[in-house]
């Protein structure tokens, strides 16, 4: 694209979730723009990669930037609830605890409620503060209703996500994004053309010889990079050594009842099982370094615990975790897996693809690359990314396993230094130190590092306002309150068939 000259044509070079996402998501912010055309090229043979199948709450802001209808998105995609994950022999073998969405408790004069908690605990009170936590209550019954927006409601308390088919949420986003203009294009990349002058993408030459020239150029092709990694030269950053599983299974098993509305981590000796329940099946798969755990105990463990029969047979996938020392370069922005991949433990690779979409909307070009934009553009990406490494991070580094060489491995090894300060900070005193574009709330931060079994040693003297005997008062009236509420909603299933069950598939 040269000079001044105003973007008119944007190409998005691969479909799955990133392609269609960025789609329908440009097809409604540029619906009103005169003569910006949106084609979409992807092949058929080229399968998806259908791990990320469970999300976390943002994804409403983008179902609202859509302006889709949440119960018939729901029944498009089989989806069901999202009220956190549990996880399941990661502190050690046997031990479980649920990273829920939504807040812990009420807020009670300047600290925040986790502090009075910390206070009782060291007084003598054994309340885990999953008591405390409502979205926590309802996901261990099985229960589920959207949460109040009357803030004096301990409804108000919750949030949620959802579990949906991959495939057929990026079949629900193709048929938003064509009816809004957006053309698809059949055919495989064979050569991505660059302009001789300025060295940005000119075109896309398909293996039919079909030639697709554009302004702007969005890669979604995957691990592959066609685009940003192999044309451009855009390098890679590797995080293995802090996130060393490098491999992944995926399989389809059959329906099981909706009694748990939250994903499930499962650690074995060398990476961890994933299950999340959809309405017409659910969604396995083992994440594991090949290092220290063959593909054949991987897909022995992964088909021998299974809840239901598998529908297919295993997906290998391999992966090396780390992200593009660029995410936007010359006039190319990658989104998903051709601009970095976090393994999908906390369920954010559908977020980062959602956060490279807006980002580009509130940053998008009128006339030309603007070097300022892109600089700042790949700073908050960059951001964001370090973020949430360090929250995965977080979950390998502190355990007490040591029954494996991987868990030894992971429980010694060098932490960054942005992580090593936050566990330093809560261990003392019980503070969660904020860092910008930190994605997860403090109270996920919270359930992880006490899940983990990070204790403080200490709590914000702000806290020490409240006597003993109130605060114990108080702290029974607040679980009662979260018990009594949680027993009180419509569980899982029942809640689907009221509002929005999904036909059988076909």
């Amino acid at each position: 694209m040269n000079g001044e000259a105003p973007v008119r044509s944007i190409v998005i070079a691969g479909g799955g979730s990133a392609g269609w996402m960025a789609a329908a998501a440009l097809s409604r912010v540029l619906g009103g723009a005169d003569h910006v055309s949106i084609t979409l090229v992807e092949s058929e043979e080229i399968g998806i990669v259908g791990v990320g199948e469970a999300t976390i709450p943002p994804i409403q802001a983008f179902n609202g930037i859509l302006g889709i209808n949440n119960e018939e998105f729901i029944r498009a995609t089989q989806a069901t609830f999202k009220l956190g994950i549990e996880f399941v022999n990661w502190l050690r073998p046997g031990h479980r605890y649920l990273h829920p969405f939504g807040a812990y408790g009420q807020p009670v004069g300047l600290a925040p409620f986790h502090q009075h908690w910390l206070r009782a605990r060291q007084l003598g009170d054994p309340v885990g503060i999953e008591a405390y936590s409502l979205t926590t209550q309802a996901a261990i019954r099985g229960r589920f209703q959207r949460p109040s927006s009357d803030p004096r409601s301990v409804l108000s308390t919750m949030a949620y996500a959802y579990h949906f088919d991959a495939a057929l949420y990026a079949k629900y986003l193709r048929a938003y994004a064509e009816a809004r203009g957006v053309v698809r294009r059949e055919g495989r990349i064979a050569q991505v053309n660059l302009d001789g002058e300025t060295g940005d993408i000119a075109s896309l030459l398909l293996d039919d010889g079909g030639v697709i020239a554009g302004d702007l150029f969005i890669d979604c092709t995957g691990f592959r990079s066609l685009l940003l990694g192999q044309a451009l030269g855009v390098g890679y950053e590797d995080w293995s050594r802090w996130l060393p599983c490098n491999s992944a299974l995926a399989v389809p098993s059959g329906k099981v009842p909706e009694d748990t509305p939250y994903t499930r981590s499962t650690a074995w000796g060398a990476g961890w099982q994933w299950r999340i329940p959809l309405q017409h099946r659910t969604g396995n798969g083992m994440v594991y370094c090949n290092s220290y755990m063959a593909d054949a105990e991987a897909g022995d463990i992964l088909l021998g615990n299974l809840d239901s029969p598998a529908l297919a047979q295993p997906m290998q996938l391999r992966f090396t975790t780390g992200r593009r020392t660029k995410f936007w370069h010359r006039n190319c922005v990658a989104a998903g897996l051709s601009s970095g991949f976090l393994e999908p433990l906390e369920s954010t690779s559908i977020h980062l693809i959602q956060s490279s979409i807006t980002r580009l909307i509130t940053s998008f070009p009128r006339a030309r690359m603007s070097p300022l934009l892109q600089a700042e553009y790949n700073r908050q990406m960059g951001n964001e990314f370090e973020r949430v490494r360090d929250f995965l991070v977080l979950h390998y580094s502190a355990t007490e396993r040591d029954d494996t060489p991987f868990w030894r491995y992971c429980r010694t090894m060098p932490i960054p230094d942005s992580l090593a300060e936050k566990i330093a900070l809560f261990r003392e005193s019980g503070r969660l130190l904020e860092r910008p574009h930190d994605l997860f709330w403090e109270s996920s931060w919270l359930a992880v590092l006490l899940g983990q079994g990070i204790e403080p040693t200490g709590h914000d003297p702000m806290a020490d306002s409240v006597p003993p005997a109130e605060l114990d008062r108080m702290l029974r009236a607040m679980r009662k309150t979260i018990a009594d509420a949680a027993e009180a909603l419509p569980t899982q299933a029942d809640y689907i068939d009221r509002y929005c069950r999904a036909a059988p598939p076909a």
